[in-house]
């Protein structure tokens, strides 16, 4: 029998590829912090020594979740502007907060209070979009997360950095200092065409390129920014962009709720990726993406929460379900959106989104075993016909038993194994009397 550090047995398994499959009575056997194998439990038994064994007999296996865009330092923000529209809510509350409190430590107290959430909830990998990510990086690298760090770049002062220049030479030297981390990416992330001008766009998708990072940046999120970018500029936002000739397959779209034919049909050309988070849009009234036309045109789509204070939870399970819901009450079709394709732009589209679809996103030998565990032995959730289905419609993330992220455990019997909750609420209650709000 050949020696392996972990075997996970599982009444299902759901490896997302091959695609629209489901294994019963399988096991995941991991060594050294890669998938080695997926297989029949009773072959596993026969073919490996586990110097760990889990066996999860009411439970379905998968790979851990991709969250494709979100703002985790803002769950300290969490509920502090609701109820408002967009635009309202960054003038009128985000930004006047964040004037005055974003900080080193606001960003990593709030990221990990969200890295907390976030694992709790199946969500293994992260794609950040904040301020300070040597930050996010201390605080991603203590919960034990993966996470891609987006280097915003915005062109007018913040508490981060002073101006354009200033917020490149930080976000680079950020990058070195983590540079060859395992489990530590970053991404170019101008916050969006409405902050950011032609030059600094230019400048931040030269230097994507030059680095082969994703080029991260939130467009067409509201009819309001479309109208006010064509007032601006004469285009439209994502006409503009490409005009810059910055479209292509490192470019991740955030929300692109608002989009005509023509834009579609470009995002697909030039191998697109878009960032759905359909909570935070129905939330904060944007509109609903047409997400069963990007994915018919071919575009690469993936999930994001958003950020805690425009959504208000980071659970890719709600996504997953309002994504699903949305694409069938919009388009008056009950098939959009079948649960495995939802799965799939949850894991594999992110992994995709991000440039890591080799290394995450699937339970294929060879890739990081970044799994995740969902018990489906409550009785709110039986009987069961569809472990996938169920997933989506039935269970939420507090049925998530277990995660690991490498093949490290990082939740096992629902309780994160590194945070202590205590000080995840001295954490919350710290910065919520700084904000002298109750």
């Amino acid at each position: 029998m050949q020696p392996i550090d972990l075997l996970i047995q599982a009444q299902w398994v759901i490896p997302i590829e091959p695609e629209g499959v489901c294994l019963s009575h399988h096991a995941v056997a991991v060594d050294k912090g890669r998938i080695l194998d997926v297989l029949p439990r009773d072959e596993a038994a026969r073919r490996y020594a586990a110097a760990e064994a889990v066996d999860l007999p009411d439970h379905v296996v998968l790979p851990g979740f991709v969250n494709a865009h979100c703002h985790a330092a803002m769950t300290l923000l969490r509920g502090i502007a609701d109820d408002l529209p967009l635009m309202r809510w960054l003038k009128e509350a985000i930004w006047p907060l964040e004037t005055r409190h974003v900080s080193h430590a606001f960003v990593r107290d709030g990221t990990l209070l969200a890295a907390h959430e976030m694992l709790l909830g199946g969500i293994t990998t992260c794609n950040d979009m904040y301020f300070f990510p040597e930050a996010a990086a201390e605080a991603f690298d203590m919960a034990g997360m993966r996470a891609a760090l987006g280097m915003v770049v915005i062109d007018f002062p913040t508490a981060y950095a002073s101006d354009v220049d200033d917020y490149f030479r930080k976000n680079l030297a950020v990058r070195d200092a983590w540079q060859g981390h395992p489990r530590l990416s970053f991404t170019l992330a101008p916050h969006a065409p409405y902050t950011v001008s032609d030059p600094t766009l230019l400048r931040a998708a030269s230097l994507a390129a030059e680095l082969d990072l994703p080029f991260h940046i939130h467009v067409h999120e509201t009819i309001d920014e479309i109208r006010d970018g064509v007032t601006a500029t004469g285009r439209r936002p994502l006409d503009r962009l490409a005009a810059l000739e910055l479209l292509g397959p490192n470019f991740l779209a955030v929300h692109a709720v608002h989009l005509e034919p023509g834009e579609i049909r470009a995002l697909a050309d030039y191998g697109c990726s878009v960032a759905h988070c359909p909570t935070s849009n129905m939330k904060l009234a944007s509109g609903i993406a047409p997400v069963p036309a990007l994915l018919a045109a071919g575009v690469n789509v993936a999930l994001g929460t958003d950020g805690a204070a425009s959504n208000n939870r980071l659970d890719l399970f709600h996504e997953m379900r309002h994504a699903g819901l949305l694409a069938k009450v919009s388009t008056l079709d009950a098939s959009a959106l079948p649960a495995h394709q939802l799965l799939r732009m949850a894991t594999l589209n992110g992994a995709r989104a991000l440039g890591m679809d080799n290394h995450i996103g699937s339970l294929l030998p060879g890739k990081a075993a970044d799994l995740v565990a969902v018990s489906l032995a409550a009785p709110e959730l039986r009987p069961c016909f569809d472990p996938a289905a169920h997933v989506i419609h039935v269970a939420g993330r507090e049925h998530v038993s277990h995660v690991w992220v490498d093949g490290v455990a990082q939740v096992a019997a629902g309780r994160m194994l590194r945070a202590c909750n205590s000080d995840l609420f001295r954490i919350a209650s710290l910065w919520q009397n700084k904000f002298g709000i109750d």
